[in-house]
């Protein structure tokens, strides 16, 4: 039986997922073992399985690749999510500002900052990839990461100032490396064997 995924990205995405002469696309399909259906109609994609892989789960990965690329990642970057340690998180804007254009507008603004400074920094302090696309963030990053990286996106989102934002993740950070310092003065030192 052959196992496949369906999944639905924007339009205007299509090509990026194809990518220059279907170069994108075969990477995908040799480096993960699946065959991709592009529906350039409807933006419907049909990730199936090739009977030579081994894995299922490969077609979990490929999924969420073809949603990163969908939600506005590059080819490159959306293959972070690879790393077992990495998934993809999706924050729609419209649960927190609403419909409005100018309210989406706005919040955008914010999170990307000027010149793209804003979301450079967050993802410097949160050692993740942001994409502003449409109406959503998509984040990729460590799984115990993500919670972190929405809050602080979300506390933009409410208005909340750069700088406060800005010393939550700063704190965060510092709380971390504290954690892997005590973990590594924890750790007995090996005994050496007398013989």
């Amino acid at each position: 039986m052959e196992q496949k995924i369906y999944i639905k990205i924007p339009m205007e995405r299509i090509g990026v997922l194809i990518g220059p002469k279907g170069r994108v696309k075969r990477r995908l399909e040799a480096a993960y073992k699946a065959s991709l259906t592009v529906d350039s109609e409807s933006g419907a994609v049909e990730i199936a399985l090739s009977p030579e892989a081994e894995d299922v789960t490969v077609l979990f990965t490929v999924r969420s690749i073809v949603n990163a690329i969908g939600r506005g990642f590059s080819p490159s970057r959306a293959e972070g999510l690879v790393e077992e340690d990495h998934d993809l998180l999706v924050i729609d804007l419209t649960e927190y500002v609403g419909t409005s254009k100018n309210a989406i507008a706005r919040v955008k603004g914010r999170i990307i900052g000027k010149n793209g400074r804003s979301r450079a920094l967050l993802e410097e302090l949160t050692e993740s990839s942001i994409s502003v696309y449409g109406r959503t963030v998509a984040i990729i990053g460590k799984v115990g990461n993500l919670d972190i990286v929405k809050e602080a996106v979300l506390m933009l989102v409410k208005g909340a100032f750069h700088k406060t934002v800005w010393n939550f993740l700063y704190a965060y950070r510092r709380k971390l490396k504290k954690g892997r310092s005590e973990l590594w003065e924890e750790t007995p030192e090996p005994k050496a064997e007398l013989r």
